[in-house]
């Protein structure tokens, strides 16, 4: 776990503090969101007018836990919890 810590059990936006030793991360898929980013240039270097584009929120998630972290803290992690999970760090 990062310095500072103070073996509090925390959830963060990406999957990248959980593989810095925090708990867990729940937030856009980020490969997602810049293919997204990438669509808008396009079509935008097709002669597209931005202000006629439509907003476009993210719909694809990531949940990732870093197993080793919830074993730290003593944090049981539910069967039905690493179900869900998107990738298991350990």
């Amino acid at each position: 776990m990062g310095r500072g810590s103070g073996r509090i059990p925390a959830t963060y936006p990406t999957r990248e503090f959980v593989e810095a030793g925090g708990l867990m991360s729940y937030g856009t898929d980020r490969a997602d969101m810049y293919r997204q980013v990438g669509v808008y240039c396009g079509q935008i270097l097709k002669g597209a007018k931005p202000t006629e584009l439509p907003v476009v929120q993210s719909s694809k998630f990531e949940f990732a836990i870093n197993a080793q972290t919830a074993r730290l803290l003593g944090v049981d992690v539910p069967n039905a919890l690493q179900l869900l999970v998107d990738e298991m760090i350990d």
